[in-house]
């Protein structure tokens, strides 16, 4: 079984940074990919950004530039550094992983909250 546990949520302004971040534990044989989700009530969740054990990087189109994914290969942990942060963007956030041989798992969510 894997976890995954998200930390760095929260309630910010708008034009602030938080940095979230995912560190995935239990067996894990080979993680593949691992990313960001978002939800925001009312809609359908979708992708924030992802990034491959070789670092390769993907963003939602809306997002580049102020969104950085990053990830620790040794701590098996994933990071996404968000600046310049709109009330749009308040949403619950979650990690996501999968394996090299499919398996998919998911965090609880972090909610982030943007005031305006």
């Amino acid at each position: 079984q894997v976890q995954l546990v998200e930390s760095g949520g929260g309630l910010v302004q708008a034009g602030g940074s938080l940095r979230l971040s995912c560190a995935a534990s239990g067996s894990i044989f080979s993680i593949g990919v691992m990313g960001w989700y978002r939800q925001a009530p009312g809609k359908q969740r979708e992708l924030v950004a992802s990034i491959t054990g070789n670092t390769n990087t993907m963003y939602a189109d809306s997002l580049k530039g102020r969104f950085i994914i990053s990830r620790d290969n040794a701590k098996n942990t994933i990071y996404l550094q968000m600046n310049s942060l709109k009330p749009e963007d308040t949403a619950v956030y979650y990690c996501h992983l999968r394996t090299v041989i499919g398996s998919e798992y998911w965090g609880q969510g972090t909610q982030v909250t943007v005031s305006s």
